[in-house]
C-alpha cells in the first residue's frame, strides 16, 4: 500500500501550499464532498462551507508551516488516517503581529473516484 501512502503525502504536501499562499480555493480542494475541518475555536465547517471557511481563515491570519507525518496508516483501499505535528509562524493581518504557530493535527482520508481526500481534519495547540 506505499502507492497510497505516496499519494496521501502527496495531498499532505498539496494541503500544506493552500496554507502557505492562502489559497482557500486549493484548501477547500483538499477534502472530500462531505469533508469536515474542525479548527480549534471556530465553528466546525462541512461540505459546501469549506471554501468559505478557509476564506475567513485567510482574511484574518497568514500562515508559513511545514507538517511532519508521525504516524500514517493506510486501513483498506478507500480509508487511512494520518497523526502529524505543523510548525512555523502565524501572520495577524489585522496588527501585522506574528507569532510561533504549533499544532498537532488528526487527518481522516478516504479515496474515491478523485483519488485521495481528506474527509476529517482537526487540530489544536500542542501541550
Amino acid at each position: 500500500m506505499s502507492n497510497h501512502s505516496d499519494q496521501i503525502r502527496a495531498l499532505l504536501t498539496t494541503y500544506e501550499r493552500a496554507l502557505n499562499t492562502s489559497d482557500a480555493a486549493l484548501a477547500a480542494s483538499c477534502y472530500t464532498a462531505d469533508g469536515v475541518f474542525m479548527p480549534t475555536t471556530l465553528p466546525t465547517a462541512s461540505g459546501d462551507q469549506m471554501l468559505t471557511a478557509y476564506s475567513h481563515v485567510f482574511a484574518a491570519i497568514r500562515l508559513r508551516v511545514t507538517f511532519t507525518v508521525d504516524e500514517l496508516v493506510v486501513t483498506s483501499d478507500q480509508s487511512a488516517y494520518a497523526l502529524t505535528r505543523s510548525t512555523g509562524v502565524q501572520t495577524v493581518l489585522a496588527t501585522n503581529g506574528t507569532s510561533a504557530e504549533a499544532n498537532r493535527e488528526i487527518f481522516i482520508f478516504h479515496r474515491g473516484a478523485e483519488g485521495w481526500k481528506i474527509a476529517r481534519y482537526m487540530f489544536n495547540k500542542a501541550a
